[in-house]
């Protein structure tokens, strides 16, 4: 039976997981072990612990618990659900929640990206990409057109803030991701992913570039694709690391995409 707890005290200690702390205090840098974060909606935190995330603590709407919430629920009978009505819980939050529910959750350790990568045949390297509907955006492409892995360097948002998990649809516990090491990209990390056969193209807007159907890329038993920030792109030092520079041919005088939508397009081309 879930442990269903009316809200009656809004300063309860409880609560300050979905009311007054932080996604950055959330995710507990000096503590990584102890971190957490928040899934929001159910389709969100249902692919969480089918993940083997740990909830603990829900916060319902209390009209959405004989829905698919509750169905969750039932799967976590020994968890806190906290619930009050739609407007108590927006007063709490902040915000309107999607689809009615909330769950806090322990983070995972993250994986070494060599162990990601050692049997992957195309990853997806993001530098410094920081809005997180364009990461959340990148991932559900990543893991709708056959990229293996999604390795972070350490300015990028963090794929299990609420709104980039809940763009990327949940997508970001179904396809594997890690972080960078500090100081290692982009030198050592395209060094020691040459060394596992990996082939590196970074997506820039340059004239002395290959296309982005050139075969030679498309043919490439291992294929590392780079994409950079919002506005600025790719940093020199990436570009200059990689063994190509590709661009999208583009028409109508159009210059770029958002970052989000030329991960799909190179994601169609070079993954399938």
């Amino acid at each position: 039976m879930e442990q269903i707890i009316e809200i009656s005290n809004f300063e309860a200690p409880e609560l300050d997981v979905y009311a007054r702390l932080t996604e950055v205090q959330l995710l507990n840098r000096e503590f990584p072990e102890k971190g957490l974060f928040i899934g929001e909606s159910p389709l969100v935190i249902e692919r969480a612990i089918n993940a083997g995330y740990e909830p603990v603590s829900f916060l319902v709407e209390k009209r959405e618990l004989e829905s698919k919430a509750g169905e969750i629920l039932a799967r976590c009978a020994d968890i806190p659900v906290y619930t009050a009505e739609f407007d108590v819980l927006t007063k709490l939050t902040g915000f309107k929640l999607t689809r009615g529910m909330l769950c806090a959750m322990r983070r995972k350790p993250l994986p070494d990206y060599m162990e990601l990568c050692k049997n992957a045949r195309r990853v997806a390297i993001l530098e410094n990409v920081v809005n997180p509907t364009n990461l959340g955006a990148i991932i559900r492409s990543a893991a709708a057109l056959n990229v293996d892995a999604v390795l972070l360097t350490p300015f990028c948002t963090d794929p299990l803030y609420r709104r980039a998990a809940r763009v990327s649809m949940g997508t970001c516990f179904q396809i594997p991701w890690t972080f960078l090491p500090e100081g290692e990209w982009p030198e050592k990390a395209l060094a020691k992913l040459r060394e596992l056969g990996f082939v590196s193209c970074a997506m820039a807007l340059k004239e002395d570039t290959l296309s982005v159907k050139d075969e030679r890329l498309c043919r490439a038993e291992k294929l590392a694709i780079v994409l950079g920030t919002e506005g600025e792109g790719l940093t020199d030092e990436a570009i200059a690391g990689c063994d190509y520079t590709v661009k999208i041919p583009m028409s109508h005088n159009v210059d770029s995409l958002n970052v989000a939508a030329a991960s799909a397009v190179a994601f169609w081309q070079l993954c399938n």
